[in-house]
């Protein structure tokens, strides 16, 4: 037996979907479309019994049984994915100032634009020195763009030094974790490192608290 159409459904439906249903509900299937309409609504909005109104009741547990299971899941996973803040490192009050300083500068310091950069494509807006004899951006003409210069270095404590602070020290192996400080060393691993060694020097620098600036997770 097939599902009970819907009102919506009946008013829709064509003259020979009205009859099957009228001849599976038991019902008169002669007249015209309206009638058979009006027959089959009557009968579908008529009151329902006991036990059809008990159904949904019983029906209405094993629902809330599964909504509570998605809640419980989703709290393990947002457990398993909580937050951990990343290492820092111990710096004096005199480089903090300095690390802040340096931001400062690097937001304001101008893009630098190699020569001819806007005349040929092939050229890209990477910066090369200017090495012509008469070019006019080496001679430094004030109606050039702006050219490198030492004017536009940081502080010379924090030259160098990763944004967070850290010195950072290039490892291939996890033995060469043995003399990094963690303190104020991080350690970013080698490209040429592959995926079973680079998690073996994951796990070593967290027993020894050693921040990885390229963390990478197996795929």
């Amino acid at each position: 037996m097939t599902e009970r159409p819907t009102p919506a459904e009946v008013r829709k439906a064509k003259k020979a979907q009205l009859v099957a249903w009228c001849e599976e509900f038991g019902l008169d299937a002669e007249g015209k479309v309206d009638e058979l309409r009006e027959r089959l609504i009557a009968y579908l909005e008529a009151p329902e019994t006991e036990a059809v109104k008990e159904a949904p009741e019983a029906e209405a547990e094993p629902e809330a049984a599964e909504e509570e299971a998605p809640a419980e899941a989703e709290a393990e996973e947002e457990e398993e994915k909580a937050y951990t803040p990343k290492l820092k490192p111990q710096l004096d009050p005199a480089l903090r100032r300095a690390l802040h300083l340096r931001r400062e500068i690097a937001q304001r310091r101008p893009s630098f634009l190699r020569q001819e950069w806007f005349r040929y494509k092939r050229l890209g807006l990477k910066w090369r020195k200017p090495q012509g004899q008469h070019t006019k951006l080496r001679r430094h003409l004030g109606y050039r763009p702006n050219v490198p210069s030492i004017g536009y270095r940081g502080p010379k404590a924090v030259r160098g030094l990763h944004p967070s602070g850290f010195r950072e020290v290039l490892v291939h192996t996890a033995h060469d974790l043995e003399h990094v400080d963690p303190k104020v060393e991080a350690v970013r691993i080698a490209a040429a490192v592959g995926m079973r060694r680079r998690l073996e020097i994951q796990a070593a620098a967290d027993e020894r608290g050693i921040r990885v600036l390229n963390r990478r997770e197996q795929e």
